[in-house]
């Protein structure tokens, strides 16, 4: 790490030391016959989250010396089952940015090609993991920011049904009933490993609420994905979700094949969207959260503009504007929004599209200049991965192939509310019947970038 990381920027603290203590804490476990599930798994958490004593920025000049009073609930709950927290990683100011970098901490690359993004929020986590830092992260989804770092850097994202992983204290940030805690992994297997050890219910969390029974019983997301799926699965492509959505000639072709190899498999595959109103379709994500970063932080960037990043000062800016009647129609536009999916899942058990639309593009760029060969917006690059946000829904990214620039591509899973270990599962299915290649390439990949 000490000799990879000044290059990538993933980590923005390292507690070197504590990990050391708790991995001879974990032998003397594992030689009394411990049976933690995660004993001595090291694991690193998004800026935005807390571990107690250590400085929690949250991206930002604004938190450069906070200093976190407890651990946030995820963090303990993986120390809990024996993980060991080996740092903090890297995240977009207020973990409202499609790429990762931030005044305070720079600029984080990604390990395949590190003068390309990893994509953000959580990009310092996923470049931990795809460099070899840990084999699982914490990082958080409000609209991608896991599944597409993921999709980014050829590993697994998982954004659960919202409420499923608790998160009931921390820092304050915009769209909370949006954002889910997400886990990040090499394969389904562990993600689900880390699902056992994360979904549960606690009342201080007004977004958490008990677990289904199939979810109480111990080990069950770990069982779910070791367990083949029904056969009788009713499962639906969509290459532009309906919503007419731009896509990459190669990303297109990369996940059409991993569709056909599916539907040769002998999965049946139907071609079907679900049918969004207009003003789903262009639902105003970011109106809402610049309105409440403007609430948040608009007093601190009244007095001082040059403490923030240029990006997020401009949303600041844009949020006072936002009128209170905006917010209201928004709010009715997601209730449509949530009726609408729930009405294509009375068909479907499970929705494939694509998790992001197009490969990873150089770091000094905040987005990529044009997708399908028209020209994007910043915001194109992550138009797959909100809907699922608005519609508390679980959705897992899976790696499914490769760009033309030998980039990965990642497959998007999505179902019903409280469906996740079926989401899971399928996306074990996935990596089982595209091969192991994928895996052992990204391995040769970040080897050779160290």
């Amino acid at each position: 790490m000490a000799t990879i990381d000044p290059s990538l920027g993933a980590m923005v603290d390292v507690a070197a030391d504590d990990a050391l203590a708790q991995a001879r804490q974990a032998d003397q476990l594992a030689a009394t016959g411990s049976r933690l599930p995660l004993l001595g798994v090291p694991f690193t958490v998004k800026d935005n989250l807390w571990v107690k004593g250590r400085r929690a920025t949250y991206g930002s000049r604004l938190y450069e010396d906070f200093i976190a009073p407890e651990d946030s609930w995820s963090v303990a709950g993986l120390k809990a089952a024996g993980a060991i927290c080996i740092g903090i990683t890297n995240c977009s100011e207020f973990a409202c940015k499609g790429v990762t970098s931030n005044p305070l901490h720079g600029v984080t690359r990604n390990p395949w090609q590190p003068d390309l993004t990893p994509g953000g929020s959580s990009g310092g986590a996923v470049a931990s993991v795809a460099a070899g830092f840990s084999p699982i992260a914490l990082g958080t989804d409000t609209g991608g920011s896991t599944r597409r770092p993921a999709a980014h850097t050829g590993l697994v994202g998982f954004k659960c049904t919202s409420g499923l992983i608790p998160n009931p204290w921390g820092f304050d940030e915009p769209c909370r009933d949006m954002s889910s805690i997400g886990t990040i992994a090499r394969d389904v297997h562990d993600c689900a490993l880390m699902m056992d050890a994360l979904a549960d219910y606690d009342p201080r969390d007004p977004l958490s609420h008990p677990l289904p029974l199939d979810m109480s019983v111990p080990s069950s997301f770990s069982r779910a994905v070791s367990s083949p799926p029904n056969e009788a699965l009713r499962l639906a492509w969509s290459p532009n979700l309906g919503c007419g959505l731009a896509v990459d000639d190669d990303v297109a072709v990369a996940i059409q094949s991993a569709i056909n190899r599916l539907r040769e498999a002998g999965w049946k595959i139907d071609d079907a969207t679900p049918q969004w109103s207009e003003d789903v379709i262009h639902f105003p994500y970011l109106m809402r959260q610049h309105a409440e970063l403007a609430v948040l932080f608009g007093e601190q960037w009244q007095k001082d503009p040059a403490q923030f990043d240029p990006v997020i000062a401009a949303q600041i800016e844009n949020g006072q504007r936002v009128k209170a009647c905006e917010l209201a129609e928004a709010n009715f536009c997601r209730h449509r929004a949530r009726t609408q999916l729930n009405a294509f899942f009375e068909r479907y058990d499970l929705l494939l599209c694509p998790t992001v639309p197009v490969e990873p593009w150089p770091c000094d760029e905040l987005a990529p200049a044009t997708i399908g060969g028209r020209p994007a917006g910043p915001r194109d690059h992550a138009a797959f991965t909100p809907l699922f946000n608005l519609c508390d829904t679980p959705a897992l990214s899976v790696p499914c192939g490769f760009g033309r620039r030998g980039l990965p591509i990642a497959l998007q899973i999505v179902g019903q509310r409280y469906t996740d270990m079926r989401v899971l599962q399928f996306g074990a299915e996935v990596e089982r019947l595209l091969g192991l290649e994928f895996q052992s390439s990204i391995l040769q990949n970040t080897g050779a970038q160290k």
